[in-house]
């Protein structure tokens, strides 16, 4: 079983960046669709970002123009490139192939945006 671990969350201002790392255990290459979740208190887990094995992204309404997902199949890792972050976008920030059955859920990393 394949374990995602997140890093590179943190503390930053409103309008600062930040940079998620998604380490997988195991090989992403044959993984056709990875995605980064969040999930804030008191709110259900909603997708953020996705891209697909060729490349292709799509984002939530919410981030689009601010957040860039990548991938290095070479690394196993997937990241997150936050920019203009917002009080909004404080959460638990989680990766995960896009899959009628997802990899067990890693520990997630927490983001908390100041105004």
């Amino acid at each position: 079983q394949v374990q995602p671990v997140e890093s590179g969350g943190g503390l930053v201002q409103a309008g600062g960046s930040l940079r998620l790392s998604c380490a997988a255990s195991g090989s992403i290459f044959s993984v056709n669709y990875m995605a980064w979740y969040r999930q804030a208190p008191g709110k259900q887990r909603e997708l953020v970002a996705r891209i697909t094995s060729s490349g292709i992204t799509n984002y939530a309404n919410s981030v689009k123009g601010r957040f860039t997902i990548s991938r290095d199949d070479a690394k196993n890792t997937v990241y997150l490139q936050m920019n203009s972050l917002k009080p909004e976008d404080t959460a638990v920030y989680y990766c995960n192939k896009v899959s009628a059955t997802p990899w067990s859920w890693g520990q997630g990393t927490q983001v908390t945006v100041s105004s």
